[in-house]
């Protein structure tokens, strides 16, 4: 399938795959620290930024966008690229992993690992931000982002450090999630999200220390599912990019050593 994506620098191929809502920018903090080392390509999931939505009567799940990766790394002739992902993204990695058609998966906060509180909790944020993301009139955002209870109210939730990310990014992600084709039946299909099954190539856990959406206790699941430790993103939310782009990339670069 064909997938919006940027491409950048030289080595291992390392795809990128960002959260629900989001779109292939939220890297843009890292990409070029990990574009140092590795062939890095940061792709729009089918329905998200600015990629083709799926094809009529297909469903959005994690699996299905995982079908869609599976298929695009193949277009692109990547054979057993390392993957990394946030979230929605870090599910992703982790179900390529359980197929074993990846080298290495590193997820960042995946999704799924939730208690059916916790999920509730997940998705009436979800659904909030993105309602807020439609109801502010263009010619407003500007001004909401720019102002720091705005920009708390905006993105408080998914950074621990909202002052570092740019005017401008906070407005690119704020359009793509208003305008995301494949958010509300993806976001659906996570009420019968279970955690993929066990992995067949070495993967990377990580999650933020003050993830204030896929709350910090849910990564204990993860370290039971993978047997292995959960690695401590310090200082950082739910999207670490922006947090601190230097430890996302030292983590992403360990991962797919």
């Amino acid at each position: 399938m064909e997938l919006a994506f940027e491409r950048r620098g030289a080595g291992p191929p390392l795809v990128l795959l960002h959260g629900i809502g989001h779109h292939w920018q939220a890297w843009l903090p890292v990409v070029d620290r990990l574009a140092a080392e590795r062939d890095v390509i940061a792709v729009d999931f089918p329905g998200f930024g600015v990629s083709p939505p799926l094809p009529p009567g297909s469903p959005y799940t994690a699996e299905s966008l995982a079908d869609a990766v599976e298929s695009f790394c193949a277009m692109l002739g990547l054979d057993e690229p390392h993957v990394a992902g946030n979230s929605l993204g870090g599910y992703v990695a982790l179900e390529l992993a359980s197929r074993g058609v990846v080298r290495t998966a590193t997820a960042l906060s995946p999704a799924g690992f939730w208690s059916r509180g916790e999920f509730l909790y997940a998705r009436t944020v979800l659904r909030a931000v993105r309602a807020s993301a439609q109801a502010t009139p263009p010619e407003r955002a500007p001004a909401v982002a720019e102002n720091p209870l705005g920009r708390m109210a905006m993105v408080g939730l998914m950074v621990a450090h909202p002052s570092r990310l740019s005017t401008e990014a906070l407005l690119a992600a704020g359009q793509s999630l208003g305008n995301a084709p494949g958010f509300d039946d993806t976001l659906d299909s996570f009420a019968w999200m279970m955690p993929p099954a066990p992995p067949k190539v070495p993967i990377t856990i990580a999650w933020g220390e003050h993830d204030r959406l896929l709350l910090r206790r849910q990564a204990v699941r993860a370290a039971r599912w993978s047997g292995r430790r959960v690695k401590l993103l310090r200082g950082c939310g739910h999207l670490p990019m922006s947090d601190d782009p230097e430890l996302v990339a030292r983590v992403l670069l360990e991962g797919a050593a």
